[in-house]
């Protein structure tokens, strides 16, 4: 066996010439990904103390190790979705979304119930737990894009345009409203959000904002009518009267039961969980926290590794690392934005938007819990959280945005193709009706895409 010699041995700029061409898309969001993954696993770490006392005799490594498993998992997924070219997302966009419904009726009958509430539903064979609604949403982004961006021409028409968008929408936020309302209506938004930039006609935008605003309105209107504000500020309420006055309502009784928590309770009688997390962020001061696996309310404080993890990385970082967190996450949307303007074609530009929004939108919400802004809601901090089905579907999404980042880079020339499913999206005629007319401008056999991958007209 012949030795190598040390001069042909791999170089550090030989290695991370690899690396870029293997990796391709938006360099930012690769990056981001990987600093999120790091915190994760660092903020995962420190925050499971409590829940590994209970469950595993104080030994944190299993979910230490746990987490690196799904950040390693997570990556292997972003990067193989990256690879694949985003019109095959248009063309199986219709099938999740036919399977996603049933999905979701199959979980609300017969999935694990927790607080009134069918969120999950077990996989036999590698015995984990899914929430489906994260399958739902992914789906639904996909096939609404797909068909904003074959109703381009049309898209302001009740019955041609509009309706073909919003039933979908509203399926899918109905059939996760029951378990997770708080999802739904971030789905929602996200989607309406998504179908203005679609130019989508605004008229009809309000009036589904005002249609969707009826059964919310009604929601506080029957929080405050219930609300025995006497015996509230005369006598102590007990946990089990709170229980008893809803008893029977079923999963509306827990969402009226927050929206009085949030308008009427005081500092001192607000829900456990909230009143953790605002000890936590106080602990952690505005500059540097208390230091990173230092954290005092992680034994106190409920789902402090998944929901409430954010009150954690201030109460360890400070004032300044929750802020740091957001500037990343704004930073995320940058680039999705960026995508979307750079992207020739229509079905790209809506899918990395709509993708970017959601994810962003969660992350906010998941910060306004952990700082009282919003009533809890139960959404975890994308990437940061600690790993399960929401950690991976999450990585799916950062996949297909990445996908698209790609195949805009293959269209400006930055990339050589290396293969039938890195190539641009359209190259014949053929492949133009494959990619859902995607707004392409047809010179011949070749295709030349618009300035705008959203056309005025």
């Amino acid at each position: 066996m012949s030795d190598t010699l040390f001069s042909q041995m791999p170089t550090v700029q030989g290695m991370r010439s690899q690396l870029a061409l293997r990796t391709r898309g938006d360099k930012f969001i690769w990056g981001i990904v990987v600093l999120l993954a790091l915190i994760s696993v660092l903020v995962v770490y420190s925050a499971t103390g409590s829940l590994a006392y209970k469950m595993n005799k104080g030994n944190n490594e299993i979910y230490l190790f746990k987490q690196l498993a799904f950040m390693l998992v997570g990556l292997v997924i972003i990067y193989f979705l990256h690879r694949v070219n985003y019109s095959i997302y248009s063309r199986i966009a219709w099938i999740l979304f036919l399977t996603a419904i049933p999905f979701l009726i199959y979980t609300y009958f017969f999935g694990a119930k927790i607080n009134e509430g069918s969120r999950w539903v077990k996989l036999p064979i590698i015995n984990m737990t899914v929430q489906t609604s994260d399958y739902a949403r992914l789906a639904l982004f996909m096939y609404i894009s797909r068909v904003m961006s074959k109703k381009q021409e049309v898209i302001k028409d009740f019955k041609q345009g509009y309706l073909p968008v919003i039933i979908p929408v509203a399926i899918i936020c109905m059939l996760i409203a029951p378990a997770n309302l708080s999802t739904a209506l971030l789905t929602g938004a996200t989607s309406l959000l998504l179908m203005f930039i679609g130019r989508v006609s605004t008229k009809h935008i309000l009036l589904t904002i005002l249609i969707a605003a009826i059964p919310v309105g009604l929601l506080i209107s029957v929080a405050v009518l219930t609300h025995n504000k006497t015996k509230q500020d005369t006598e102590t309420v007990t946990e089990t009267d709170k229980k008893g006055r809803y008893e029977g309502m079923g999963r509306v009784g827990t969402w009226v039961k927050r929206v009085q928590d949030f308008i009427y309770l005081k500092n001192d009688e607000m829900p456990y969980q909230v009143q953790q997390s605002k000890i936590a962020i106080a602990n952690g001061g505005i500059i540097m926290g208390l230091g990173p696996g230092n954290s005092r309310q992680r034994n106190f404080l409920p789902h402090c590794y998944s929901d409430f993890i954010f009150a954690i990385i201030i109460e360890e970082y400070g004032l300044l690392g929750g802020a740091f967190i957001m500037f990343v996450y704004l930073v995320f949307l940058f680039r999705g934005i960026r995508i979307f303007r750079k992207c020739p074609y229509a079905f790209g530009a809506f899918l990395a938007l709509g993708l970017s929004f959601t994810l962003v939108i969660q992350a906010l919400a998941n910060m306004a819990v952990s700082v009282n802004i919003v009533p809890v809601t139960g959404v975890t901090l994308p990437l940061v959280s600690m790993g399960g089905s929401s950690f991976l579907f999450t990585c799916m999404s950062i996949g297909i945005i990445l996908s698209v980042a790609r195949n805009v880079e293959i269209t400006e020339g930055k990339a050589e193709p290396e293969g039938v499913l890195n190539e641009p999206a359209a190259q014949t005629q053929d492949n133009v009706a494959s990619v859902s007319n995607d707004n392409v401008i047809n010179t011949g056999n070749k295709v030349a895409a618009p300035a705008s991958p959203i056309p005025n007209k």
